[in-house]
């Protein structure tokens, strides 16, 4: 960016008292009126060249710590501003840091005199409240003459990226409760072989001579040892709606933010498991490695002009789908036709439906019907409002013989209930939702 120079108040009114007394004093005659309109006139072109070149002389750096925190976490933002000049002093210096609106205020410092080689330290706490990837930068520079009367603006640097992920709570792990051991599930060898019937494989150098399998030896006439033996990985799917017309809100507070969070929440706890999770939205899958990748993608995921859910459904619908041992959807407001399609979703595993009940549902009772419906075909339903409701509600699911649907309180009451009117009458067992037909 090319340096921007502006008068200050104090060069502005010079200039005006300047033109006032040069006019002045040739109407009147006054020869020292007229120097002394000289003089103001040319103050802040002189003020002007005595801070040439000087924002070019200005260097900074940035630090952030830490360059990755979850939503409502602080991170300090060290910024260090020097002189690189070894015999030019810089005689004035303010800084502000342009931040994105989701960070607030842009926060502005006043440096001072700035020595030759001289360095100056300035920190300051920025506190995101929304996960995604924020610029903090550039740094706007201003170098004001000694005398007051010009000020050059520029912008230095470049923007350091600050990654925001969603917030993470605590739930229970996947235990005995529901047949999903984790990594402390049974041991099977990778062939599924007994150790009466292993299958070998060729002897490799550093291989433990006890593991030799004496009878494969023979038979192929040279060494021959049993495969290594590994613990059984469970399998889960975990599907996220992201569909605009499905949420509403702004901010920390929308349905979208609720659903991140959640499904975050779960992905974590599943992947410190030792499940193998296949994490997707109705747009696509999305890196499940690791449990920090996960945070990361799912920090920077946007809202989906799609208007079915029909993508993600039939992704539950796939090899993995049946074979899961956890299937998981945390949802926005479902039509009749994606909620009898995902009632149809099977399996041997367990399948949670996490209903965003902030989200952009038409009413109380319609929510209601969904959620039976749900029930009624196997999933167990948790009505949430907030993440802190999670821990809680999926206790309850993962435990045995819990019930598929809490029941109506989990649902905030619709204008016809508010009012006294009498509300619709859910939908029975098994029974499809009459809105889908």
């Amino acid at each position: 960016m090319r340096p921007h120079r502006t008068l200050t108040a104090r060069g502005g009114l010079m200039l005006f008292f300047g033109v006032v007394a040069l006019v002045c004093g040739f109407v009147i005659g006054q020869r020292e009126l007229v120097g002394v309109g000289l003089f103001l006139l040319l103050v802040p072109p002189i003020s002007a060249l005595t801070i040439l070149g000087a924002t070019n002389r200005v260097v900074h750096s940035r630090a952030l710590h830490p360059p990755r925190v979850p939503a409502g976490t602080d991170t300090r933002v060290l910024v260090r501003v020097g002189n690189s000049s070894p015999t030019w002093p810089v005689s004035w210096v303010r800084i502000e840091d342009t931040l994105p609106v989701r960070l607030g205020y842009e926060p502005r410092y006043t440096v001072g005199h700035l020595a030759p080689r001289a360095v100056r330290d300035v920190t300051y706490l920025v506190r995101p409240a929304v996960r995604g990837r924020y610029p903090v930068g550039p740094l706007r520079v201003s170098v004001v003459d000694p005398l007051g009367c010009v000020r050059v603006t520029r912008e230095v640097g470049a923007p350091t990226p600050l990654l925001v992920t969603p917030p993470v709570v605590p739930i229970a792990v996947l235990g005995a409760s529901d047949g999903s051991q984790g990594e402390n599930s049974p041991r099977r060898s990778v062939n599924g072989a007994g150790e009466q019937d292993p299958i070998p494989r060729e002897y490799r150098y550093g291989d433990e001579m006890r593991r030799v399998h004496w009878r494969s030896t023979a038979k192929h006439g040279e060494l021959m040892v049993r495969r290594d033996e590994q613990h059984w990985r469970e399998h889960s799917t975990l599907l996220l709606d992201t569909r605009d017309a499905a949420h509403t809100g702004e901010g920390p507070w929308s349905s979208l933010e609720t659903a991140v969070s959640v499904a975050a929440s779960v992905a974590v706890n599943l992947l410190d498991s030792g499940h193998e999770l296949r994490l997707h939205t109705e747009r696509g899958q999305l890196f499940t490695e690791h449990a920090s990748g996960v945070l990361d993608g799912l920090a920077t995921v946007e809202a989906s002009e799609a208007d079915s859910l029909h993508g993600g459904i039939s992704t539950l619908e796939g090899a993995r789908g049946s074979s899961a041992s956890l299937v998981v959807a945390v949802l926005g407001a479902l039509s009749p036709e994606d909620a009898s399609a995902l009632s149809r979703v099977r399996g041997s595993g367990l399948h949670v439906a996490v209903l965003c009940v902030r989200a952009a549902w038409d009413t109380s009772e319609n929510t209601q019907r969904i959620a039976e419906l749900l029930s009624a075909n196997g999933w167990r339903v948790l009505p949430v409002a907030d993440p802190t409701e999670l821990p809680a509600l999926w206790q309850q699911a993962i435990s045995p013989g819990s019930s598929g649907f809490p029941g109506r309180s989990g649902f905030p009451p619709s204008a016809s209930s508010r009012t006294g009117e009498v509300p619709l009458t859910p939908a029975g067992p098994h029974v499809p939702w009459e809105g889908s037909r």
